[in-house]
């Protein structure tokens, strides 16, 4: 069974606790890495410039603390596949346990 980096975890631990049960759960089916959590204020204005986000400081979801925001890319071979069937694929399982979970009442 997949689990989580040390890294993952340590950004995981920024974002909101519906959030970490969410990936808690993903990760049993799917393995995967978390890219970003919460973002300070020089981080969130980096993503806005380099195009990742659509958002300057302090309006993103990432912003928070905890952050209401986690980026996450599936885990293949040692690496991110950011491969377009993958990403859709990995999406729309996501969105499968993210209603699993709703339904269950987290």
């Amino acid at each position: 069974m997949p689990k989580l980096s040390k890294i993952s975890l340590e950004r995981l631990s920024t974002c909101h606790e519906d959030l970490i049960i969410f990936c808690n759960e993903l990760i049993k089916h799917y393995d995967f890495v978390v890219v970003c959590g919460h973002r300070g204020e020089k981080e969130q204005n980096e993503a806005f410039a380099s195009g990742a986000s659509k958002l300057k400081w302090p309006n993103g979801k990432h912003n928070s603390y905890p952050s209401k925001a986690v980026d996450i890319a599936p885990w293949e071979s040692g690496k991110i596949d950011w491969s377009k069937d993958q990403m859709f694929y990995f999406a729309g399982f996501a969105k499968g346990v993210a209603a699993m979970l709703y339904k269950n009442g987290l």
